[in-house]
């Protein structure tokens, strides 16, 4: 089919009006995780409006639009979930209501992600418009709940529930389009990562004689001074323990430093505590932590548990010390639960894979080859590449990560907006988004595809996660 690129962008750029009304009446409607509904109500109510051929919810609350009538599916993801205000002393206006300038649409959910949601609806309703579908596909518009908590979660409930099982989604999924912020690049991974919980017992005593019991937050103190050593270290063995800089060394990573170094090193942060203890005036018998476990290329789940348990500190406590991963288990809110583990794993598109492609020769007949935007948004655009990856974690780690179904990821928004206070989105990335989505599709070079499109996928665990 030959495209007119000129028609796509003009079309998509008639629509920034209806683009903008239609994000601002998402974020109108708070939506943390758990608390989907009326969003997913709205977004289904703008489907319904601009002719989708079908439109549903899951039993898991997402909410999903078809375009087209083949049997081969291509997918555009965005999470309709959102993060909390935190602190309202920080936001100069209110999260909920906003504003829009010539240029912005501010509020909570604009970049991340609720934009990516305005934009693949629309480019949908474009593709249709202009006859843009290819025979033999449709088109699978998803609003995603819960991501927030559990990235991916939602997908896996799509692969298992809604397909027939990972083989059969793979074959019926051509690729899946990731709308998640990329300050206009097209990125073909990042890090995985995992949340771990360590547990430590002690044993309480009047806190008048300290040395009669076995302080719990003491022992704690001693393994989150050596979790703080593992993130900040080096690995030039002048220290007891490497730091985790060392996958980006052929060393210590000899199979995947170079996939490392493109993804960045993983990190490791304590990001809670809790205690127990009798009163204020006695020693604490118990106390857990949790830590954000960010994943480069080369790290799998058990190598990063096993790090935390090598720790001198925790051999030193011996059985006092328990190291396990997070399970995730909150309803819905349809009610639906979908038990499932803490972890995400990590995963890299070969740049070279068609689905990328799709993309990267859209982008260069639209917009040319280097990143694009509104000027208040180049300032952090300007000098990097158009093939890129995220810093933080999205859905793809289940879809591409755990399944292996292929993904990309270009959408609306900057990653330096997502849970910050004060969020902003880009009308133009909007309308830039939509009419990339419209035109990529066509672009597909299916008889390009191969098995595997991964330079790198961390993969599952041993747990049978159905």
């Amino acid at each position: 089919m030959s495209l007119d690129y000129e028609l796509i962008k003009k079309t998509a750029a008639g629509y920034q009006k209806d683009l903008t009304a239609f994000l601002r009446a998402m974020i109108s409607h708070p939506s943390e995780s758990c608390d989907e509904k009326a969003v997913a109500e709205c977004i289904k109510a703008e489907m319904d409006k601009l002719g989708f051929d079908k439109t549903e919810f899951d039993g898991l609350g997402n909410v999903i639009g078809w375009m087209g009538e083949g049997d081969k599916i291509i997918a555009i993801d965005s999470h309709i979930d959102t993060v909390g205000i935190g602190n309202i002393d920080n936001w100069e206006k209110d999260p909920y209501e906003g504003y829009e300038t010539d240029e912005i649409i501010y509020g909570r959910g604009g970049s991340d992600q609720e934009g990516g949601m305005a934009s693949a609806v629309y480019g949908a309703k474009i593709m249709k418009e202009l006859g843009l579908i290819p025979d033999g596909y449709k088109i699978m518009v998803v609003g995603s709940v819960q991501e927030e908590d559990c990235d991916g979660m939602c997908w896996q409930y799509i692969v298992n529930k809604y397909f027939d099982g990972p083989e059969d989604a793979r074959n019926r999924i051509e690729f899946v389009i990731s709308t998640e912020p990329t300050d206009g690049g097209i990125y073909r991974g990042h890090r995985g990562r995992m949340e771990i919980r360590v547990d430590v017992k002690g044993v309480s005593c009047h806190g008048s004689a300290p040395e009669r019991g076995d302080n719990a937050i003491y022992k704690m103190a001693d393994i989150i001074d050596e979790v703080r050593q593992l993130n900040n270290n080096g690995c030039d063995d002048s220290t007891q323990i490497n730091g985790l800089v060392k996958m980006l060394d052929p060393r210590f990573n000899p199979d995947h430093y170079e996939d490392a170094r493109f993804l960045g090193r993983g990190t490791c942060a304590v990001s809670q505590i809790f205690y127990t203890s009798p009163s204020r005036c006695a020693v604490a018998d118990s106390c857990a932590i949790s830590i954000d476990r960010r994943m480069t290329a080369g790290e799998t789940w058990d190598s990063c548990l096993d790090e935390i348990r090598d720790l001198p500190a925790v051999r030193k406590y011996g059985d006092d010390v328990k190291v396990s991963m997070y399970m995730y288990d909150r309803p819905s809110y349809t009610g639906e639960v979908y038990e499932t583990e803490a972890y995400f794993p990590t995963w890299i598109n070969r740049e070279n894979a068609a689905h990328v492609k799709a993309l990267v020769e859209a982008h260069h007949a639209l917009y040319g080859d280097e990143r694009i935007g509104a000027p208040s948004a180049m300032s952090t655009r300007t000098g990097r590449p158009l093939t890129d990856k995220w810093t933080f974690s999205t859905n793809g780690v289940s879809i591409q990560g755990r399944y292996g179904i292929p993904c990309v990821g270009f959408g609306p928004g900057a990653e330096s907006q997502a849970h910050a206070p004060n969020e902003i989105t880009w009308k133009q990335d909007l309308v830039t988004c939509a009419a990339l989505y419209a035109a990529a599709i066509n672009l597909y070079p299916e008889q390009e595809k191969t098995g595997d499109v991964s330079q790198f996928r961390a993969g599952k665990t041993d747990n049978d996660i159905k």
